[in-house]
């Protein structure tokens, strides 16, 4: 990926591609299933929308005052990996065994902000990426595709995640049961492959 040599528009290319390899909201979108099964189908599109939300927030934030922020914490990028592996990991355990949380309105803003928006959708390496991508946005035709390529890759999230209502109209109870377990399962890879990123990178460094 050279992005000094790049046009304006290969720039934006590149970082819509690279951020939406990176979150990856066809992979997200079962546990996003898994977690809002008991939902209403409005409460669900809300959702939808909220985790898209906030994740859009997070990477802005991070876009913006990133290095600042780990810096002023004194918190590496591995650190911060580590701790988004740890979370996942435990609400992969509660999908694998159908914990369910409470059906109300705190639950659902949970649901939106952890672990849907971060560390799911708005994760260390999405963080990392947009952060490099700031670095190369040295021009304001750049910063202007960069912003573009970040929205358009959060309303490809929002409309996959709004995906969920027709899925859940096609496989009914049994087969999100089947969904949820399967998420789970998944996201407890992703957790440990966080982990062991983390790992290398505290190695790497020592």
């Amino acid at each position: 990926m050279i992005l000094d040599s790049a046009s304006t528009v290969t720039f934006g290319v590149q970082a819509f591609v690279t951020l939406l390899v990176i979150m990856d909201p066809p992979g997200a979108t079962p546990i996003f299933l898994s977690l809002v099964k008991d939902k209403a189908p409005k409460v669900r599109r809300k959702l939808a929308w909220q985790a898209a939300g906030v994740s859009l927030i997070v990477i802005a934030v991070f876009a913006l005052f990133g290095r600042f922020i780990l810096n002023y914490l004194s918190v590496s990028i591995q650190s911060l990996q580590a701790a988004g592996g740890l979370l996942l990991l435990l609400i992969s355990l509660e999908l694998l065994t159908g914990k369910n949380s409470d059906g109300g309105d705190e639950s659902d803003a949970n649901i939106a902000l952890v672990p849907l928006g971060t560390p799911l959708l708005a994760g260390p390496g999405a963080i990392v990426a947009t952060m490099i991508f700031v670095q190369h946005a040295q021009t304001t035709g750049r910063v202007i595709a960069l912003i573009l390529a970040v929205a358009a890759v959060h309303l490809v999230i929002a409309l996959a995640l709004l995906s969920s209502n027709f899925i859940l109209r096609v496989i009914r109870e049994s087969g999100v049961t089947l969904v949820a377990r399967i998420a789970g399962l998944l996201l407890a890879a992703i957790a440990v492959q966080m982990l062991v990123d983390a790992i290398k990178g505290f190695a790497a460094a020592w």
